[in-house]
């Protein structure tokens, strides 16, 4: 039986021109991630172990980065070295590509598995964890199950030398307070992302207030808006997961308030958000 496309096959004099126009030809190689020129900033320039790590982190390869960080540490590097220069260099490249939308969520979830499973073998080789800048507690609020976006701050938080103290989700107000108080952290983090459980923050800032504690909440999901959330003092409506590190280096390096980060949120994180023009 004749196929209904072969009775036309004697009319073309060059088939390769068949379909030319689906035909896509890339000019020159592909980008890759490290090339990226905010990247090549941020990486470290030298060949070597800490550009290694670096690279593992960006590519999300846990398991070179576990293999290359137990080699680096049995020829003598120093781990505080390897977590600070680069497994976070190669996270910070991640946290530069994803801003600019050329990295997504999972490549978000693989760098940061990669990123702590080297910081674990370094903090193991040193006996201890190494010094955090401050400890944010984090948490999805009462009632919400839904902890991506408080996953991705806590990865975030990590990766820019934090101790998150992760609640978990579904944490009942009382147990924020209580964390608050035990932990005495730079800043709180609360997300909801149902209209149900946002009321949340509000009843966590009077619980804090009763017990005379005036640490900062950064309150955000994908229910909250910012209006909702500056009806309550002590807070600031937080937009973005990987926002938080650069609010928290505002509050613990430059003494930023509740009150400051409002009114320079888009100066802190500096770029244009939409909710803060």
């Amino acid at each position: 039986m004749v196929s209904p496309l072969e009775k036309y096959y004697d009319k073309f004099e060059d088939y390769e021109k068949i379909a030319i126009r689906y035909n896509v030809k890339i000019e020159g190689p592909a980008l890759k991630p490290e090339d990226d020129p905010e990247v090549v900033e941020i990486l470290p320039a030298e060949e070597g172990i800490k550009r290694t790590l670096a690279l593992d982190v960006l590519y999300g390869d846990k398991d070179k980065c576990d293999a290359d960080t137990e080699k680096a540490l049995e020829a003598g590097e120093d781990p505080i070295d390897l977590i600070n220069n680069a497994l976070m260099k190669g996270m910070d490249g991640v946290s530069a590509l994803y801003t600019k939308g050329e990295f997504f969520l999972p490549d978000l979830m693989l760098a940061g598995d990669a990123m702590m499973s080297g910081v674990a073998l370094c903090e193991a080789k040193l006996g201890h964890k190494a010094d955090a800048k401050a400890k944010v507690v984090t948490c999805a609020v009462e009632g919400d199950p839904h902890d991506i976006g408080k996953n991705l701050i806590v990865m975030f938080l990590n990766a820019n030398g934090y101790e998150p103290i992760d609640l978990g989700r579904d944490v009942p107000n009382t147990e924020v307070v209580k964390a608050v108080q035990e932990h005495e952290p730079a800043l709180v983090t609360a997300t909801a992302l149902m209209t149900t459980t946002m009321t949340a923050f509000g009843k966590i800032i009077a619980l804090m207030q009763e017990a005379g504690l005036d640490t900062p909440i950064g309150c955000g999901g994908g229910a909250v808006r910012r209006d909702f959330v500056e009806e309550s003092p002590q807070t600031f409506y937080g937009v973005e997961a990987y926002h938080v590190p650069k609010l928290a280096d505002a509050i613990v390096d430059d003494g930023k308030t509740w009150e400051d980060i409002r009114n320079e949120y888009a100066d802190i994180v500096g770029e244009y958000v939409a909710a803060y023009s």
